[in-house]
């Protein structure tokens, strides 16, 4: 009988979870299993993926085939590197000192990628905010010529000449006949 790691699907339409389970290679996907090693969510952000460490080499090492979505899900928990280092034949010291660097060093990666993606997300929102003024200033302008244009501009009084500044100009009353 092989035996196969691979996803158990579970959840509603259009929202699954899965279930990393041991069954045998001729069983149907969400039939029976021999054992349930973790669960994956795939739709949450970020993905969980929970995964009981001693049950997967357990397995792994037991000759499990794990189909190709559950490797790349144990590969990224690190097993996989667990189980290349068991088969060169290192010591469980060793094993788990490598795991430990390997771990840190995911993590650190995982932390430099998300403030370059902070970085590259706030000089998009800035360029964003820029344009967004650039265009209401434009409106505005574009607003304010409408309205000047609409309203008469009324000259000041000194401007204009009345008949009080000008004698000459004021007409004398026409007789009265």
């Amino acid at each position: 009988m092989s035996v196969k790691l691979r996803l158990r699907r579970k959840g509603r339409t259009h929202s699954p979870y899965y279930h990393i389970v041991a069954a045998d290679a001729r069983s149907p996907r969400d039939g029976r299993v021999i054992e349930q090693v973790g669960t994956y969510a795939p739709l949450t952000q970020p993905e969980q993926v929970t995964i009981n460490h001693k049950l997967a080499m357990k397995w792994l090492k037991n000759g499990a085939e794990p189909t190709e979505t559950v490797r790349a899900i144990l590969s990224k928990e690190g097993l996989m590197l667990k189980l290349h280092l068991h088969r060169k034949g290192k010591s469980e010291e060793e094993i788990e000192q490598s795991y430990q660097t390997w771990l840190s060093q995911k993590e650190e990666k995982t932390k430099q990628q998300l403030t370059a993606k902070e970085i590259v997300t706030n000089d998009a929102k800035r360029k964003a905010i820029d344009q967004e003024k650039a265009k209401n200033q434009l409106r505005l302008d574009k607003i304010a010529a409408k309205l000047q244009a609409a309203i008469p501009v009324a000259t000041p009084p000194e401007a204009t000449p009345t008949a009080e500044t000008t004698p000459e100009a004021t007409p004398e009353p026409a007789p009265a006949e």
